[in-house]
């Protein structure tokens, strides 16, 4: 598609020819596909430039250590040269600046770094039990501003912390929004979801669509649908 294309279709997979399927199908209807830690895992890097081959990614790892650890974590994966790469907001400042000190040694093009605030599966309850206090919008604000302020490109947020994301940090921030659901989909283990079209509309820059489109009779079609709702 000539304009920008907002849709990161998640190849969530520890098989490397079914990721490589969706892929070559999926691919060409999306902004980028996002390849995560279950697949890293499984079969590490060399599998990940395989499956991708020069299709613009983002590799969804969610680095959490000490900042030296997750340095070096960011200069090992950069040669794959990701779009898009994901740590945790939670990490800490101090965390978050050793990753973009990292990312800005990376040759010819540095992954955009983006903190995850709190993972859109978790509810305000669940925010409690790990003993955070306050609601999961006053924990994604506090960590969002936070991980800008260190060096963060962008977040991973809920479609329902757009609005006050943007309110608080302006319009330079990326916002990744995962948990979206096309109308009529289930819910699965998302507690804060939105509709694609909702979350462009609300200030998205890219939305992440997992399951939706790749347990659909026909991903490449419910891709395309997806991406002609919301180019």
């Amino acid at each position: 598609m000539a304009k920008h294309n907002p849709l990161i279709a998640a190849l969530d997979t520890a098989s490397i020819a079914q990721a490589s399927t969706w892929a070559d199908s999926i691919g060409p209807h999306c902004g980028m596909v996002k390849l995560g830690l279950e697949f890293f895992l499984a079969h590490g890097p060399d599998a990940v430039a395989e499956v991708v081959g020069s299709i613009p990614f983002f590799l969804d790892l969610k680095l959490y250590d000490i900042p030296n650890t997750v340095a070096g974590g960011v200069r090992s994966v950069a040669r794959l040269r990701p779009a898009l790469l994901t740590l945790h907001a939670s990490g800490g400042s101090a965390m978050i600046e050793a990753a973009r000190n990292a990312a800005e040694t990376a040759p010819l093009r540095r992954p955009k770094l983006l903190a995850v605030t709190v993972l859109t599966s978790f509810s305000g309850q669940a925010l409690a039990e790990t003993g955070m206090g306050g609601d999961v919008r006053a924990q994604v604000l506090r960590l969002g501003a936070m991980a800008i302020k260190a060096g963060a490109d962008g977040l991973v947020c809920s479609a329902h912390e757009i609005a006050p994301l943007r309110d608080l940090l302006g319009s330079g921030p990326i916002l990744v929004v995962p948990g979206i659901r096309p109308k009529g989909s289930p819910t699965d283990d998302q507690a804060r979801t939105m509709t694609p079209l909702e979350a462009i509309q609300a200030g998205a820059d890219y939305i992440v669509v997992g399951r939706p489109i790749t347990k659909a009779a026909d991903p490449a079609a419910a891709a395309r649908q997806i991406a002609l709702e919301i180019v």
